[in-house]
This record gives C-alpha cells, sequence and structure tokens, in this order.
C-alpha cells in the first residue's frame, strides 16, 4: 500500500498560528472536569427546529492537538443547505472551547452575533437564505475538552502516556455526542456528507484519522498535520487519535471483486499482539462479506487503532483497547464488535436512539454467528447462554418516542440499557430460528443496504428503523410477524411457554404480556426424538406415551422466561 508522503509547507492552516494555550501540570483538569451542561450531555431526542432547517454538506475540521496542556484549538468551515428559510445558523458545541472568532460566507462577524450560553451556539446570520440557498460557516475556537471518567461508557478526552512514557491521547463521544469536540448537529440524522480533517500533533507523534489519508503536512516548528476525508460519517464516529503509532498495512481482495485497504495503528511495544489481531482481519471480513454483504467503506479502508480505553465504533478507524488478549471465542470479540458496527451504526443508522438495539443486538449478535461460522454449534450455543443470563427485562427495547442516547444507554435514566446488547442478540437469535437462516440474512442484509444485491458503489450509507425491519422480516417471508416484534421489543416481560401434561395429552401453550397472540412454534424431543409444534393460535395438543421423556426446545431457540435464569440472577443481585 502506497504511503503518504510528509511535504514542508509554511504555516498553512488557521489552527497553527492561533495561540498556544498555557497551562501548567498543577492546572491539568481531572477525570469529569471540566463540567458539561445538561445540554452537551444530551445526543439525539427531538430535534431543535431550526437545525431541522439544515441539510450538512460538509465538514472541514482544522484541529490541534497539545497533549502537554490537554487542549486543542480549532477551526470548523462548515456548510449547509437550507431545507428552509434562514435567519440564524444553531449548531451544537459545548461551552468549554469557547468561540474566538465567526466569519458567515468569507463576512466575519461582530461578536455580538453569536451565543452559546448552554452548548447550543446560536449565529445570527448577517442576511436572511432561501429555501435551497448554501450558508458557510467558519468557526475559530479552543479550550479544554471534557475528560472522560471512565472511557467509552463516560465520553470525553482519554491523555494517557505510552509504557515509554510518550503522550497518548484519544476521543470518544457517543453517548454526549460530537458537540464535545467540534459543532455539528449532534443528533443522528445530522450527518455531514464529507468531513475532511487536519489534525496537527506534537512532532514524534502520529494521528490516524476516519477515511482516507490524503498527506501529511510538516509544520516548520516539527509539527505535523495529518489530513484525511471521510464520506457520510456517523455524526459520534468522527474521532481523534495521537500516539508514537506503528503501522501494519495490507489489503483484501474481496469477493466482490474490490481490493480493501488495511490498516492497523498500534503501540510499537506491542508488535506481537497486534501482528496477531492483524491476522484476523481477513477471516473477519470474508465473514461479514460472505453473510451480510460487501464491507460499506471498501473505498475508504478498514482500519483499527490502539487507544488507551476499551473500544468504539468510529468509523473506518475502530478504536480498539482489549490488550490484545485471548479468549474462548477463537479470535478477539471487541475487535469484531466494533467491526460489526460498520455495517449496524455505520452504514446502517438508527434515526432515532429508540431504535438502537438495531445497532448493538445485531452487533453483539455477530459474536456467536461468527463463532458459529468458524468452529460450530458448541461455541455459538456457548457464548448465546453467557448472553442470556445478562438480559434483565425491566423496561422494552423500544418504547416509540424520540429519545437521547443517554436516555436508551442507560438503565438509571430509565432505558433498557444492556439489554439493546443481551436481549436484542437473543431476539436475534429467536427470529432466525423462526424464518431460517436464508431469510434471516436476507431481511439483514436489506436492513443495512436497503437492498438486496449490494454490490460496492451501489448503496450509501442509510439510516433504519425498528418498523421498518419489521416490514422488510414479513416481505421476506411472506408472513406477518409484527406479533413477535411487538412482545419482545415493546414489552418487558418475555412469554412463558406452560406446559400441561395429562396421561398421553401435552399441552403446550404460550403465555404472552397481555394476553397478546405468539404462534411462535416450539420445538420438543420426545424420547430423544425432535419434533417442531406449529402452535398456531399460541398453543398446541399432542399425544405422548404416557411415560416419554419430553424436553421442552431442546437447544434454546426460543427467547421466554426462565426460572433457572432468574433464580441465578437473584442469587447475583444478594451477593
Amino acid at each position: 500500500m502506497k504511503r503518504a508522503s510528509i511535504v514542508t509547507v509554511t504555516k498553512s492552516f488557521a489552527l497553527s498560528i492561533l495561540p498556544l494555550v498555557m497551562l501548567t501540570a498543577a492546572t491539568l483538569p481531572e477525570k469529569g472536569q471540566p463540567p458539561l451542561t445538561a445540554q452537551t450531555m444530551r445526543s439525539g431526542g427531538p430535534i431543535d427546529p431550526d437545525q431541522a432547517k439544515l441539510h450538512f454538506d460538509l465538514a472541514d475540521l482544522a484541529i490541534a492537538v497539545f497533549p502537554k496542556t490537554e487542549t486543542i484549538e480549532g477551526t470548523a468551515t462548515l456548510t449547509f443547505t437550507a431545507k428552509a428559510p434562514l435567519d440564524k445558523l444553531v449548531v451544537d458545541l459545548d461551552r468549554n472551547l469557547p468561540v474566538s472568532a465567526i466569519a458567515i460566507d468569507g463576512t466575519p462577524l461582530a461578536r455580538s452575533a453569536w451565543s452559546n450560553p448552554e452548548g447550543r451556539l446560536i449565529i445570527a446570520l448577517p442576511h436572511p437564505v432561501e429555501t435551497g440557498g448554501k450558508v458557510v460557516a467558519r468557526i475559530r475556537y479552543d479550550g479544554t475538552p471534557h475528560v472522560a471518567v471512565n472511557a467509552p461508557w463516560d465520553d470525553g478526552m482519554v491523555w494517557s502516556q505510552t509504557p515509554s512514557g510518550k503522550p497518548w491521547a484519544a476521543s470518544t463521544d457517543e453517548g454526549y455526542g460530537c458537540d464535545l469536540f467540534w459543532p455539528c448537529l449532534d443528533f443522528p440524522t445530522g450527518e455531514p456528507g464529507r468531513v475532511d480533517m487536519h489534525i496537527t500533533v506534537p512532532a514524534g507523534l502520529k494521528a490516524p484519522g476516519n477515511g482516507v489519508l490524503q498527506g501529511v503536512t510538516m509544520l516548520p516548528d516539527g509539527r505535523t498535520t495529518w489530513n484525511w476525508s471521510i464520506t457520510h460519517p456517523n455524526t459520534y464516529a468522527i474521532a481523534l487519535n495521537v500516539g508514537p503509532y506503528a503501522e501494519l498495512t495490507g489489503s483484501y481482495k474481496s469477493r466482490y471483486g474490490n481490493t480493501i485497504p488495511m490498516q492497523l495503528w498500534y503501540l510499537p511495544s506491542h508488535k506481537a499482539g497486534a501482528e496477531r489481531l492483524f491476522s484476523e482481519f481477513a477471516p473477519t471480513l470474508d465473514f461479514f462479506e460472505a453473510n451480510i454483504g460487501p464491507y460499506p467503506f471498501g473505498a475508504e479502508k478498514m482500519g483499527v487503532v490502539e487507544t488507551p480505553y476499551l473500544g468504539m465504533e468510529h468509523q473506518t478507524i475502530n478504536a480498539y483497547g482489549n490488550h490484545y488478549k485471548p479468549g474462548i471465542e477463537g479470535f478477539d470479540w471487541l475487535f469484531q464488535h466494533e467491526f460489526s458496527h460498520e455495517w449496524f451504526g455505520n452504514q446502517l443508522t438508527a434515526a432515532n436512539w429508540d431504535d438502537y438495539w438495531l445497532h448493538e443486538g445485531f452487533g453483539e449478535y455477530m459474536q456467536p454467528l461468527y463463532a458459529r461460522w468458524r468452529s460450530g454449534e458448541a461455541l455459538y450455543d456457548y457464548l448465546m447462554q453467557k448472553m442470556r443470563v445478562q438480559i434483565a427485562n425491566k423496561v422494552p427495547i423500544v418504547s416509540g418516542k424520540v429519545l437521547t442516547e443517554e436516555q436508551v444507554y442507560e438503565g438509571s435514566d430509565g432505558g433498557p440499557g444492556g439489554d439493546i446488547y443481551y436481549k436484542g442478540a437473543w431476539v436475534l437469535h429467536t427470529l432466525r430460528n423462526a424464518i431460517g437462516d436464508k431469510a434471516f440474512f436476507d431481511a439483514a442484509r436489506r436492513l443495512v443496504y436497503g437492498r438486496p444485491d449490494p454490490k460496492p458503489g451501489n448503496f450509501a450509507p442509510r439510516y433504519g428503523a425498528t418498523d421498518a425491519f419489521v416490514k422488510i422480516v414479513d416481505q421476506v417471508t411472506g408472513k406477518d410477524y409484527g406479533w413477535f416484534f411487538d412482545i419482545y421489543l415493546r414489552h418487558a416481560a418475555l412469554p412463558e411457554l406452560e406446559q400441561q401434561r395429562a396421561g398421553d395429552r401435552l399441552t403446550l401453550r404460550w403465555k404472552a404480556p397481555n394476553g397478546k397472540p405468539f404462534p411462535l412454534p416450539v420445538e420438543i424431543q420426545v424420547n430423544g426424538k425432535l419434533r417442531k409444534l406449529a402452535m398456531t393460535g399460541g398453543s398446541e395438543t399432542i399425544t405422548v406415551p404416557a411415560d416419554a421423556h419430553i424436553v421442552i426446545d431442546p437447544y434454546d431457540r426460543d427467547l421466554k422466561r426462565s426460572e433457572r435464569v432468574e433464580r441465578l440472577r437473584a442469587w447475583q443481585a444478594s451477593h
């Protein structure tokens, strides 16, 4: 793979002439500082009416990172098309990054033309913009970004050091949103059409980024600017990564005929582990391409960067911090999970966080499916059982409301929390066993690409929703599965499979929440022989030998209430 050349030029970016913010070690922010407003911590939810008028065409982000002072300086040039008449421009930006200058369409504004009291930057336009008109805002800002408490579950910058004592830093912002680092539209459908990034870092450090590397610029003071470009990035997928990285590169010849660049950026002291992880790239790509469809960003790259926190699905530069640990899976589950989000999260993005399970349920389910692909049913079943005991069933996975990310992800905010992962995966497990592999993967493919025949070049990143997936499943199967998704996604309690045996008569009956219909077929084993009951109407009675040994759902194909799981969870909660 051709590497970008390093060229010495004069100071060409606005960020390179901004004054440095000088802080001493004693004033470096602690974890959780500087504090955030409620507005900045809010990502998604109902869209501000003024922001709903904007189509985000392009973001050009020049960001300088200063590890010694734990500060950043940026110039963001944002291009929008008006979907309705505009008299002001409203974007999200953490007030810990104060704005020093704004120009609209090249005309500088007076300081009185903007305000940002709570993390929403409101800019009075010097002239109205009609529907279909363009507006370009150039925003200069600097400051101390919020420091994550426990990344990636808590968002912000992670400032660290390598084992050799060199600076090592990375960002993560899925929960609180893109406004922690740059002025953006902080909701899922606020994706820019393209983002060009120019990340400037101290001498000796590198800045792996999203998309395609356009070149590396050497500045007169020894710093370097890493220039990247990415198409249709997820709003929380734009990442800052800074460190003394080494790089592994290669290429993957896809079964779809294209060649995909592969890059792994790692700390030099971890070379052996990095090489083992890199060897997993091609087989993992092949699994997804064989079962879901073409890698969505093959024209850019498959990229992974080692980070000082566990991981995150940053588009084409996934964060990895699992320490290259081996696991029972036979592959690195963290790498595989984050990579799955290139399909379920980045190519397919939930338009409303209420449908977040489409990201995490599918993302979680890909690990046992990959284990099955590699090693067979036994390992698949083991990994599914590990997930089964983590399902809480406290609230429905889908509420039918427009929600923020935190309202879904945090159980303390009344959200389903971990159930979007584990219950979501088990819903998909049950669905696959109900409709069969062909229909299941066909439905997943249509959900991800919006078409049944994806090929490189005939699809683009898209938005999805639960109701759309239900319609796809109905279309693929030719049957109505609304009852299935209604019970599993819109109710907290699981259906219960009741059984009654009298002499040679065995009756099975589904008891679903609120007495709703639930005609899910059930397998039973009678004296070692497998039978499948249609359960039409939600129940079925069959004749069996009076002394027969009966095992209900012997392969645990159906998500249902389980007394053994409830006993275990109750014991765990009390110890």
